[in-house]
């Protein structure tokens, strides 16, 4: 078996149906394999497994007690038998030439790592559409995830399509359990700082539908902040400036709203993005609008979960800071 499709799955079987019928339309002769794990679900997958099963002959369906998405993806890689196995999360749905892309990168026998950009899919509501537009876009995140080859930082996969030589994921012990949040980039500074050649590879690009709404869509992102003060602790010397700059926006941005100081640069900051969200979504005035909000949102949320974890592991001295919510999966 060359490659193995591992996806953890907990109350999403509508996502699953999805994701599972694009890699069903996959072009190409690859040999492959899908591994599923029910992460105690109180909504089963089981019968979409069950549609599945005819088209999918290579597909196996774990349920177990519900123990976070990064023990289900260790205990997917564990029951797999690929080469290489991928990861998804169960919101992502893939295009027909995902698979050629990878097949083709890893021709290279040195790569031992990937991952891909995410991107909307046209069907995507407007919402989707403007938080897709905010996690991408070079003047937010400053292209760090995979969709600018000027990125402020070097590229590093993430879960919800992250690819891994099984032998290396499972000599590195695959993704830390303990942790809640940015388990993932945890888990690619390791192989990083172990010295396996990780790349982009731009073709395996996923449609990503993220959380749909902007309630969320804070609560993600706040604790992705959270998660950078963890990964500094464990990763000494891995924050950089792309890091900084949204608690940085946080504050400026409180004291601007407060006093006043600076209240026409987030005008005109607010209309840049609305600009650059029309060409770049296409999705008319109503998406830009909205993606104003989503990098408002974005920014925001990243930065006080950042200061929020900066706050209480320095000035309080606590060892680890509590996440915004329990849910592994929200």
């Amino acid at each position: 078996m060359r490659y193995s499709f591992v996806i953890p799955v907990y109350n999403r079987p509508e996502e699953l149906e999805e994701l599972l019928g694009s890699i069903v339309r996959l072009r190409g002769d690859y040999t492959y394999e899908v591994v599923i794990v029910e992460d105690g679900s109180t909504r089963s997958s089981e019968e979409v497994v069950a549609r599945y099963r005819q088209q999918l002959p290579s597909l196996v369906y774990l349920v177990v007690p519900n123990g976070g998405p990064s023990r289900a993806r260790n205990l997917g890689v564990a029951e797999a038998s690929g080469e290489y196995v991928l990861i998804l999360d169960s919101d992502v749905v893939l295009p027909e030439g995902y698979l050629a892309a990878v097949d083709a990168a890893l021709q290279d026998p040195t790569v031992e790592a990937f991952g891909g950009p995410d991107a909307a899919s046209p069907d995507f509501t407007p919402v989707q559409q403007a938080i897709n537009y905010a996690m991408t876009s070079p003047l937010t995140t400053g292209g760090i995830r995979g969709g600018s080859a000027g990125a402020m930082e070097q590229f590093k996969p993430r879960s919800f399509n992250l690819g891994c030589r099984r032998e290396r994921y499972l000599a590195l012990g695959g993704f830390d359990e303990r942790m809640r949040f940015g388990e993932d980039i945890d888990f690619s500074l390791r192989l990083l700082e172990a010295g396996a050649r990780t790349i982009l590879i731009p073709g395996a690009w996923v449609y990503h539908k993220r959380r749909v709404d902007f309630r969320k869509f804070f609560r993600q992102v706040h604790n992705s902040g959270i998660a950078r003060i963890h990964l500094e602790t464990r990763h000494p010397g891995s924050t950089r400036l792309v890091h900084l700059l949204p608690a940085a926006f946080t504050v400026v941005s409180l004291l601007a709203i407060t006093f006043g100081w600076g209240r026409c640069g987030l005008v005109a900051l607010a209309l840049l993005w609305f600009v650059d969200a029309l060409q770049r979504t296409r999705g008319g005035a109503e998406v830009a609008a909205l993606s104003v909000v989503a990098c408002f949102v974005q920014l925001w949320g990243y930065g006080s979960g950042f200061l929020r974890a900066w706050w209480g592991k320095y000035v309080q001295h606590k060892p680890e800071f509590t996440a915004f919510k329990d849910n592994f999966y929200d």
